[in-house]
């Protein structure tokens, strides 16, 4: 008896990209670790497993994907691949009926290229997900495919603008080595240097498990020397989270020890190489700065008062030693970097979500925000101007106030913000921390990152949550999209999962 399979309703996305590169360099930065990573849109919750050295047929992308309330494993496999014009994936198991998935790369003369991606894809559960959920889904692959585009084209722009300046000597593929990769900002950082053509190794407190990892022992300052004798540069994240429960006495010590003590055993296991690094870029704060009202604040201001003001203080005395020893030291002073996957946005989200947010005291103390986007940039900008060296503020141009804050994030999240805290209720939850923290007021300018020539992707806070959390198209995008949602008859396609 003949069965006949059942046909599963398909439907077609595309889109279309141009890009200011040569087709091989957009395809090059495909095939690159970290770039399916820096395609994942930050608002999606998804999380990248396994992701392929090159799409070649056979290497498989295994995701960690939402469906309501519950994770699920979503595995692609690639299935075509013509060096520098295309390669296709399609899904073994996932959320969707069916996900076919061609990236085609068309080249437009020797310096633009045009990128399509063509989906053929079925909804989950059938004809039934298909009536009720093809507009939804169109909806988030547009999203989506913005970001993708947004960042591709950001990230591509990024790297053009760093091998362009006379200042800049180092333009060849560097070895660069990251404590701290694990935190908000080394957990992006890593992609976005790997998908640039640059080596990673991650310092780890644990014993390496791959080529891409060596072991560092921050209480004793141990680190690998041979593999340090080999990189071009140090990129010092770690330190102990400032916004972790109340700071007793014990928490600030771990503060503490965590970013100065740790920071100068790191500079002298670094000062007795007889090859070091040439850069050392460390993060620091501006806390430093303390509470300043509405005086704006560069990088030639004093100290102010306080335990953060103090801590980081110190923290960036530890790295003279590196200094000593004829590295060049940049202290990274980062403002509240802004991303929903973690630090201050992830915290806020589920209470704006429902509703429940407002500003936070006063609302009249400044915010010195910035992009985790924008960090990114700066960092690699940090490490490639070799004239850029001791403190440098990684803030947006434009700070806010908290209560302009709290109005953007209600309207990127589509939410009233009707209940403030109270500045003595945050004082009462939060102890010292909340009026170092939350409540205090710095103004920070980033003098020195546009004095170099640095250029801000996101200086404006409505624009860049929007960015994030997936709103709007936003700047740097120049695409098109076409949906199909005809459902087409396609024989025996039903190849998904």
């Amino acid at each position: 008896m003949n069965v006949q399979k059942t046909i599963r309703p398909l439907e077609v996305f595309e889109s279309r990209l141009r890009l200011q590169v040569p087709v091989e360099v957009a395809f090059e930065w495909h095939q690159r670790p970290g770039a399916l990573s820096r395609l994942t849109p930050p608002w999606s919750d998804v999380e990248v497993l396994e992701a392929p050295a090159t799409p070649e047929p056979g290497s498989r992308a295994v995701l960690r994907v939402p469906v309501g309330p519950f994770k699920m494993k979503w595995v692609a496999e690639h299935t075509e691949f013509v060096p520098g014009r295309l390669f296709r994936d399609v899904a073994l198991s996932g959320p969707f009926g069916h996900w076919d998935h061609t990236h085609e790369f068309l080249p437009e003369g020797p310096d633009a290229c045009v990128l399509v991606d063509r989906i053929l894809y079925a909804a989950p559960f059938g004809r039934l997900g298909a009536f009720f959920g093809s507009a939804h889904i169109r909806r988030e692959l547009s999203q989506v495919f913005a970001y993708r585009s947004r960042i591709l084209t950001q990230d591509l722009h990024r790297y053009q603008v760093q091998s362009a300046p006379s200042d800049l000597k180092e333009t060849r593929p560097m070895k660069i080595l990251i404590t701290g990769s694990n935190g908000l900002v080394g957990s992006s950082l890593v992609p976005f240097l790997t998908s640039g053509g640059h080596q990673v190794v991650r310092l780890v407190r644990r014993a390496a498990r791959s080529p891409d990892e060596a072991q560092w022992d921050p209480d004793s300052g141990l680190v690998d020397l041979e593999v340090c004798e080999s990189a071009e540069a140090l990129i010092h994240l770690a330190g102990a989270s400032i916004a972790e429960g109340r700071w007793s006495t014990a928490r600030k010590q771990l503060i503490r020890s965590s970013r100065v003590d740790a920071t100068q055993r790191l500079c002298e296991s670094l000062s007795r190489l007889r090859e070091p690094p040439k850069a050392f870029v460390s993060a620091s704060a501006i806390g430093v700065y303390g509470d300043q009202g509405a005086a704006v604040l560069d990088e030639q201001s004093p100290p102010g008062a306080g335990f953060l003001a103090d801590v980081v203080r110190d923290w960036e005395d530890a790295s003279s030693v590196a200094r000593l020893a004829g590295l060049r030291v940049v202290n990274l002073r980062f403002g509240v970097i802004l991303d929903p996957r973690g630090g201050a946005l992830k915290k806020m989200l589920l209470p704006f979500k429902l509703g429940a947010g407002g500003r936070l005291g006063s609302g009249q103390q400044y915010m010195s925000w910035v992009a985790l986007d924008d960090v990114l940039a700066a960092i690699l900008h940090a490490l490639k101007s070799t004239n850029l060296s001791g403190a440098l503020n990684v803030v947006s141009p434009q700070a806010v106030t908290n209560a302009t804050y709290t109005r953007a994030l209600g309207k990127a999240l589509r939410r009233p913000t009707l209940f403030p805290v109270p500045g003595i209720a945050a004082r009462l939850a939060f102890g010292e921390m909340a009026n170092e923290l939350l409540l205090s007021s710095q103004r920070v300018a980033p003098k020195q990152l546009l004095d170099s020539g640095f250029e801000f992707a996101w200086p404006e806070i409505n624009q860049a949550l929007a960015h994030m959390l997936g709103r709007v198209d936003g700047p740097g995008t120049n695409q098109s999209e076409t949906c199909s949602s005809a459902t087409k008859n396609m024989g025996n396609t039903a190849r998904g999962a």
